[in-house]
């Protein structure tokens, strides 16, 4: 009969190797929960942004689309400071904005967190003072005191978008519609914001004109890792510079999605009705506005 021998510890076993954490996750750029944003008009209570939701990676891209009325310009002015909403919450990089801000070095903050490109430049660029004195000006009032390093950084700055020290020197009335644009661009750029929104920032501009700054803003976004919320209501704009689109009509989103699929495959009869408005060779603009009158709120899926 075969003895089978008792098997002899390891004086010294080798502890097991703990097991390796999981990377943390990256936080969201930009988190939206829940925006709520309500008017009201002659006792009437207007909806212009109801329950919107979203995030928006690092250097990601996102357009917001609709019609006039549709809420995405309440939503971009809510993003920024400008409206305060009724309920929800907006974080950047994790850290919430808070919906009032007070004193100076709030304003500055909410600043260095989300800026924003207007359709018209005029509304961020002093029309009595030249573009480099401009930009110098936002560097001053972050607390950049030495003058030779604010100077650099404008110069920076305006080569960044395209221009050099002939538009640093002329009045914003001296510049084309597309110059005036990228000096804009350049100012929103100067504080470093984590996340640049851009309302409508190119409608305004000649087809050409459009794809340099759409162009422009392309490459920023590679260099920094900026994020973009692109306010439109140009498909085509959206189709070239996002990652995901985002359709809203009267204040609430009906599709949202990368942009490759929502375009090509629209799931929403809204998404459907904004493609069939594009002009194309064969198109029906006859067809378009029984299709809109379909467009009941009601008969709208939830």
């Amino acid at each position: 009969m075969t003895t089978v021998p008792t098997p002899v510890p390891d004086p010294d076993p080798v502890p097991a190797a703990p097991p390796v954490p999981a990377p943390a996750a990256e936080p969201a750029l930009l988190e939206v929960d829940g925006l709520r944003k309500t008017y009201r008009t002659g006792g009437t209570e207007v909806v212009a942004v109801d329950g919107l939701s979203f995030t928006l990676p690092p250097g990601g891209a996102l357009g917001i689309v609709g019609e006039s009325g549709s809420g995405k310009t309440t939503t971009a002015r809510m993003l920024v400071g400008l409206e305060r909403p009724d309920a929800g919450r907006i974080l950047v990089q994790g850290e919430p904005l808070a919906a009032s801000v007070r004193g100076k070095a709030a304003r500055l903050a909410r600043a260095k967190a989300v800026q924003i490109v207007f359709q018209d430049p005029y509304l961020s660029l002093d029309a009595r003072i030249t573009i480099g004195a401009t930009i110098d000006g936002v560097l001053r009032l972050h607390g950049a005191r030495d003058a030779a390093a604010r100077a650099a950084r404008v110069r920076e700055l305006l080569a960044q978008v395209g221009l050099g020290d002939r538009e640093a020197a002329a009045l914003p009335r001296h510049l084309s519609g597309g110059q005036r644009q990228r000096a804009a661009i350049a100012r929103a750029l100067a504080v470093r914001p984590a996340v640049l929104v851009l309302d409508e920032a190119v409608s305004a501009l000649d087809v050409s004109v459009q794809a340099q700054v759409l162009n422009l803003l392309s490459d920023i976004r590679r260099d920094t890792g900026i994020g973009l919320v692109f306010v439109s209501h140009d498909l085509a704009v959206v189709r070239y510079v996002c990652d995901e689109a985002l359709v809203m009509y009267r204040g609430r989103t009906r599709e949202h999605g990368p942009v490759a699929g929502l375009l090509a495959a629209p799931g929403d009869p809204y998404t459907r009705l904004l493609l069939a408005s594009v002009p194309r060779p064969g198109w029906d603009p006859d067809s378009i506005g029984p299709r809109r009158r379909a467009l009941d709120p009601n008969r709208l899926p939830a």
